[in-house]
């Protein structure tokens, strides 16, 4: 571990990185794949204006949702941690606390009307990294904020209080609010933040409470039929009368599968594995092995993965083109935690990295919304190999860089802490509120404080790394 200057982190960040307007990839050179995944992420922070002035930090453009930002946070968080590229650490580290909310979880004004509890989670995943990699600490900076374990357990409580045992016998609401469609729908992914969260908490906690919470979520997806029997994880299903998400009691279930819904219980479930022993052990390890054999047959066609719901068809929309980053980094993430599966998800990392790379040679430019270098864009169809399929997007660039990066798990992947292990986010067991649609009284737009508050927080966080605070990477 070394310290690096506070000016040498400003100054990367402030200067463009590369000479280079290629991704061309030495997949047996280290200083290769680093700079290839440079030219990736470079490409992908020019989709994020939330640094600009006028703009709110946190926020993608249209037609980006809220959510996809708080992924696309929780990759630059790993981003920095795999690679040791503090170019995005200030604007990482201030899209995230700005986006706390007044009650430190997640739910700002500006968003908290039409917030799903997925929607909540990815920033909560983005801060339960921060808090494994020790990730840039709040108090080491002069704008301060707000510990990054106190938020993801401000949103696990929050989720505590919202699971539902009057329709199908439990489980999270997709939606938060009654009001918003989706609220009489039970999802895989909401359902899956939570079990992530839970299995993640009780490893770094040590707090059995979490890990009990898990099994409850896990046993709860696998009565209700969301996982069945062979290991697929299906989307959801509705419940109530007069509906427009199904009738019945979840038994009417959208059986479509999606590479994120799989990657997240794929990931809890190694976290599992990884703190329990025995026989409670022997289970975990049954569903990681069960998971990993469906996710490799289902989303992979020669080892290289896709999304067989839309890809094949060219009709993923905006959100689901981004689903591929977050299994590239959930099974990363469970290579970790669960080392016998290396020789399986080496594999499959390493061919879908390498197409992956083929695919950044799209020749989109700033009219198409790329602003990244010349002959970078990162297009979707990593099975069509060499051949840019002529599409742009933050999905894209996202998917691209998420597997080149964690295809180096086992080289160059960080120590994920504990908070009895080298951890330095602390936490507040009691953290979050418990809300109700009665709480929404009055949820105003962003405003021109809002925007305010954003260059304050970015300018008083630069401010603090450049008076001489300095956090550490990995050598």
């Amino acid at each position: 571990m070394k310290p690096l200057s506070a000016l040498s982190v400003w100054l990367a960040a402030a200067t463009v990185p590369l000479a280079s307007a290629s991704v061309d990839i030495d997949w047996t050179s280290e200083t290769s794949i680093k700079a290839g995944a440079k030219t990736i992420a470079y490409g992908l922070m020019k989709y994020y204006t939330g640094n600009n002035t006028g703009d709110v930090a946190g926020n993608l453009p249209d037609p980006y949702y809220w959510w996809e930002a708080g992924a696309l946070f929780g990759t630059m968080v790993d981003y920095w941690a795999y690679t040791g590229d503090e170019s995005y650490v200030n604007e990482t580290f201030t899209a995230l606390q700005h986006q706390v909310g007044d009650d430190n979880d997640f739910m700002p004004a500006n968003q908290t009307k039409d917030e799903g509890n997925d929607d909540q989670g990815f920033w909560a995943l983005a801060a339960m990294a921060a808090a494994e990699t020790n990730f840039l600490n709040p108090n080491d900076t002069a704008a301060g904020g707000v510990q990054w374990l106190a938020l993801v357990q401000a949103v696990f409580n929050e989720y505590a209080t919202r699971w539902d045992t009057a329709d199908c016998g439990g489980g999270l609401r997709w939606q938060i609010w009654s009001f918003n469609t989706g609220y009489t729908y039970k999802n895989s992914i909401a359902n899956g933040c939570f079990f992530n969260l839970g299995a993640r908490l009780a490893r770094y906690t040590g707090n059995s409470t979490y890990a009990a919470w898990a099994n409850t979520i896990y046993d709860w997806m696998d009565d209700v039929g969301f996982i069945d029997d062979e290991y697929n994880v299906f989307d959801g299903a509705g419940f109530g009368t007069g509906t427009t998400t199904g009738t019945g009691n979840c038994t009417e279930i959208d059986q479509t599968q999606w590479t994120y819904n799989a990657g997240i219980w794929l990931h809890g479930a190694a976290a599992m594995y990884n703190i329990t022993n025995g026989t409670e052990q022997d289970k975990w390890k049954t569903r990681v092995d069960g998971l990993l054999a469906r996710t490799q047959t289902y989303f992979f066609n020669d080892s290289v993965l896709y999304e067989p719901a839309c890809e094949p068809e060219s009709a993923c929309t905006t959100d689901s083109l981004s689903f591929k980053a977050y299994l590239v980094r959930w099974l990363a993430g469970t290579a970790q935690l669960a080392t016998h599966t290396w020789d399986t998800i080496s594999a499959l990392l390493a061919a879908s990295a390498e197409h992956a790379a083929l695919q950044c040679d799209g020749t989109a430019t700033e009219a198409d919304g790329y602003k990244g270098l010349s002959g970078t864009a990162c297009g979707q169809k990593w099975v069509d190999g060499a051949t840019w399929d002529g599409t742009n997007g933050v999905g894209q660039q996202m998917a691209a860089l998420s597997a080149v990066f964690y295809s180096q798990v086992m080289a160059w992947a960080p120590s994920l802490y504990a908070d009895d292990d080298g951890g330095t986010s602390t936490g507040d067991a009691s953290a979050g509120l418990p809300k109700t649609d009665a709480s929404l009284t009055t949820l105003a737009a962003i405003t021109t404080g809002d925007k305010a508050g954003a260059v304050f927080l970015t300018m008083a966080t630069i401010g603090g790394l450049l008076a001489g605070c300095a956090f550490m990477v990995k050598d």
